[in-house]
């Protein structure tokens, strides 16, 4: 009696490809990657897969043929904002499932910066460098908030004060800030240290702008 050892040469029903997790904003730093966004039809696919979907299921979301969204998907993808989750047989038909890497995608402002004289000052001046990457901490945490109200229909509770200060000279700008920060300090260790949710508290001062406010 011969026994023979079969392998079974079927395709899985769904074969995942990737584990990676979503990420709820990323910053596009580089031209290249800001270039492959600069197409309309990419942004829409991009936001058509906030959710896994295939190529099908996005060119129906936005009303495109899908030859048409499945050659700017692998453009997408090529630039590393869409990935790859799985691939599912649908019939006699083996489907691939995308998804953005990114929940929201912001531009930052050192893309257009080529000049290396803005890079060097960033390098000397340590607190505008840190008033730099505020800025883009508070657009990446906007951003979040934004996608939490639309999406998720929450109520956003947030605070923004604004105000204009005048100094004569230097010192009296430094015992302003030194005032600004004692007081701050009081705050920050009455609330500070109790349970609940939490906040982030952002102080910053800087010189106005050219132009003054809008």
């Amino acid at each position: 009696m011969l026994a023979f050892r079969t392998r079974n040469l079927f395709y899985k029903k769904e074969q995942v490809v990737s584990k990676t997790r979503q990420a709820s904003v990323r910053v596009l730093d580089d031209p290249e990657t800001l270039q492959v966004l600069g197409h309309p039809l990419r942004v829409q696919i991009l936001e058509a897969l906030r959710e896994p979907a295939s190529a099908a299921t996005v060119a129906r979301r936005i009303g495109q043929p899908r030859q048409k969204v499945n050659y700017h998907l692998k453009e997408l993808e090529g630039a590393g904002l869409v990935e790859q989750l799985r691939e599912r047989r649908v019939g006699n038909f083996v489907e691939s499932i995308y998804r953005a890497v990114a929940r929201s995608f912001l531009v930052s402002p050192e893309v257009a910066w080529s000049d290396p004289r803005r890079l060097e000052t960033l390098r000397r001046q340590h607190s505008l460098r840190t008033l730099v990457l505020l800025g883009e901490r508070l657009q990446r945490d906007a951003a979040v908030l934004v996608d939490r109200a639309a999406f998720e229909g929450e109520e956003i509770a947030s605070a923004s004060v604004v105000a204009e200060a005048r100094f004569a000279d230097e010192q009296e700008r430094e015992a302003f800030l030194q005032e600004y920060l004692r007081a701050t300090a009081k705050l920050l260790d009455k609330y500070g240290k109790k349970e609940g949710a939490a906040y982030r508290v952002v102080l910053a001062a800087y010189p106005e702008a050219e132009g003054g406010p809008e």
